[in-house]
This record gives C-alpha cells, sequence and structure tokens, in this order.
C-alpha cells in the first residue's frame, strides 16, 4: 500500500519519525548520565532533548494518520496502524509528562520525571516494533512493484520499472 502523504516520492512520516525517536532517547540517555554523575548539565540537556523530541513526535503524527486513515478496514494492517499510533500518542503523553514535572528546575528532575522518560522510551520501542511491522511484513507505505532494481523516485517512473532493461 502506497503512502498517501509524500515529498520528492518517499513516505513522509518515515522520514520526520527519526527526530522524535532520536531527541527522545538521547533525553533519556542524558537522564542516565545525570543519575550516574549527578551533573545538573546532563539534566537540563536532557530535558531539551525531551522538548524537541515532543515537538518531533507532534510534526510526524499527522503524516502517520493520513496514511493510517488510507489502510482498508478489516485488515491486519489497520488494528496493527492502531496500535502504532496508540503507542506513539502514549509515549507522547508519558515524555509530556516527564518535560512538564521538569519545568521549574530542569536541573534537578525528580525520580517520577525519570520513570516517566523510562517508560516512554520503552513504549516508544514497542511502537517502532509495530510500525517496523507494518512496514516490512505488511508492506504499508510501499510503492507497488517496489524491487531491488527499481528506478528512483524522482525519476517519475514507477517501481515497478525495471532500471537495468531502460540502459
Amino acid at each position: 500500500m502506497e503512502s498517501r502523504a509524500k515529498l520528492l516520492g518517499h513516505a513522509i512520516h518515515p522520514i520526520l519519525i527519526v527526530f522524535p525517536l532520536g531527541l527522545l532517547a538521547t533525553g533519556v540517555a542524558f537522564d542516565v548520565l545525570y543519575l550516574i554523575r549527578g551533573n545538573p548539565l546532563m539534566a537540563t540537556v536532557a530535558y531539551w532533548m525531551i522538548a524537541a523530541g515532543i515537538i518531533g513526535g507532534f510534526l510526524a503524527a499527522p503524516f502517520g494518520w493520513i496514511d493510517w486513515f488510507a489502510i482498508p478496514s478489516g485488515t491486519r494492517a489497520k488494528s496493527v496502524g492502531l496500535m502504532h499510533g496508540l503507542g506513539n500518542t502514549l509515549t507522547l503523553l508519558l515524555f509530556i509528562g516527564s518535560w512538564w514535572l521538569r519545568r521549574d528546575a530542569p536541573e534537578r528532575p525528580e525520580m517520577l520525571d525519570h520513570v516517566l522518560a523510562f517508560a516512554g522510551a520503552g513504549v516508544a520501542l514497542f511502537a517502532g516494533w509495530l510500525g517496523g511491522e507494518l512496514v516490512e511484513r505488511l508492506g504499508v507505505g510501499v510503492d507497488p512493484g517496489a524491487h531491488l532494481d527499481a528506478p528512483s523516485s524522482l525519476s517519475g517512473k514507477p517501481a515497478t520499472e525495471n532500471a537495468a532493461n531502460k540502459i
């Protein structure tokens, strides 16, 4: 099933999700450094990584919903996509809670702030796996006829065309 929201021939959602996932994971990594070393700068960096990751999540989400609405009802992909979206929504809510609780003293987060961020990271791993299931097993967001010798998405040619036979 081909993506409905594209930029230069590629689905927008998988392009954008790398930013919130990377930023939120980096926030958790800085939280771990803070817990190990006690350096307030690490906690402050975690706070801003989480803030940027939340913004990135809000930017990526609408494109995922656009693609989800295009999945035919009654398919496994529709239910997996729903779980993927709900998991990512829960991820954002957990990180928003962690960020909100830190706002008055980002350099000194409480244990609950860390627990929410770590739980968010765990849910993100599961939701990310569901996203992989959607693409790699169920073919959501994949051009029809995609293959190893398909022409560039910028060529304007369908994926079904074999570039090697056209030389």
